[in-house]
């Protein structure tokens, strides 16, 4: 009697909704590798060829922060799990990686007092990334704007001034770094502030996008042209701060006024210091927008006055 021949197993084919639930943390991934890589290089020997490298490396990380988000949406792969890993991702990358690539840089010479500034930096960022993540479930949302300093934006302006100046080893060696010192805790407090900055995620395509986008590209080239290439990026970080500070200073007043107003409608005593924009600032995270928890509950509030009101013929006490 001929023996059977084993049953052929049949292969199981691969899950690719498995694979796509991976391929943002993956982004995310590289960029904390990015992180990791520009303090070894910072940590090492202090030469202007390092310094320039860690401060690529930091830049190619905000290209990988950039698009995890967008690939989580494209293959609607959206998890609580890839934003905290995105922001712990965003405390090394965009933290600590340039708090100790501009204490190597240019705060040394500062001893104890560069150790601070630099610390207080890289705290400021932490303190954003995780005020965020305690307020990103109060409420969901696209918003126009950020709420303080995107803390990839505050490292990109960083690493623009170092490659900006990577001709000389050090700026110490040309003027004291207490202009460095200065700008660092600028941003610091820009990350904590509740300053607004564009998200341009309104922007559609049509005539006054398209233009601008071509003044944009023409201040560029004119930088490029009439300076040096590298010095692109710091402009382009320099307006878009700049930007966010001009209209707190033209368009705040108004805006807090404003929302007085609003609030005074729906029945709530507002003081002069409450506004539209929340305590704690939102995250520069493309996924979740916040807004403040009070106005969200005051708004609930007169919603469910109003119902009372079509129901009963009066509003609720």
């Amino acid at each position: 009697m001929p023996e059977r021949l084993p049953e052929r197993r049949r292969r199981r084919r691969p899950d690719l909704r498995k694979l796509m639930i991976v391929l943002p943390s993956l982004f995310t991934v590289s960029s904390i590798f990015c992180g990791v890589y520009s303090i070894m290089l910072s940590s090492g020997e202090t030469t202007g060829d390092n310094f320039y490298r860690a401060a690529v490396a930091i830049f190619f990380g905000n290209f990988f922060d950039a698009f995890d988000g967008r690939v989580a949406r494209m293959t609607k792969t959206q998890s609580d799990f890839g934003v905290e890993l995105d922001s712990l991702a965003d405390v090394i990358t965009f933290g600590v990686a340039p708090a100790i690539l501009v204490y190597k840089w240019a705060l040394y010479g500062l001893g104890f007092a560069g150790i601070v500034i630099a610390g207080v930096y890289a705290a400021c960022g932490a303190i954003r990334l995780a005020r965020f993540n305690v307020l990103a479930h109060a409420e969901e949302g696209v918003q126009r704007f950020f709420v303080g300093l995107p803390i990839p934006l505050a490292a990109g302006m960083l690493v623009s001034l170092v490659i900006a100046l990577q001709r000389q080893r050090s700026p110490v060696d040309a003027f004291a770094p207490w202009p460095i010192a200065v700008l660092v805790l600028v941003l610091a407090f820009l990350m904590v502030s509740t300053i607004r900055y564009r998200t341009f995620k309104d922007a559609g395509l049509n005539p006054r996008t398209l233009l601008i986008f071509m003044l944009v590209l023409a201040l560029g080239v004119v930088v490029a042209y009439r300076g040096r290439p590298s010095l692109v990026l710091l402009v382009y970080f320099s307006v878009y701060i700049l930007l966010g500070l001009g209209e707190e200073l033209f368009f705040g007043r108004r805006r807090r006024a404003a929302a007085r107003e609003r609030a005074a409608k729906a029945g709530e005593p507002a003081s002069d210091s409450e506004s539209d924009e929340p305590l704690l600032p939102a995250e520069e995270d493309d996924d979740v927008t916040l807004e403040s928890a009070p106005a969200a509950a005051g708004a609930g509030a007169a919603a469910a006055r109003a119902r009372a009101a079509d129901d009963d013929g009066e509003p609720e006490s």
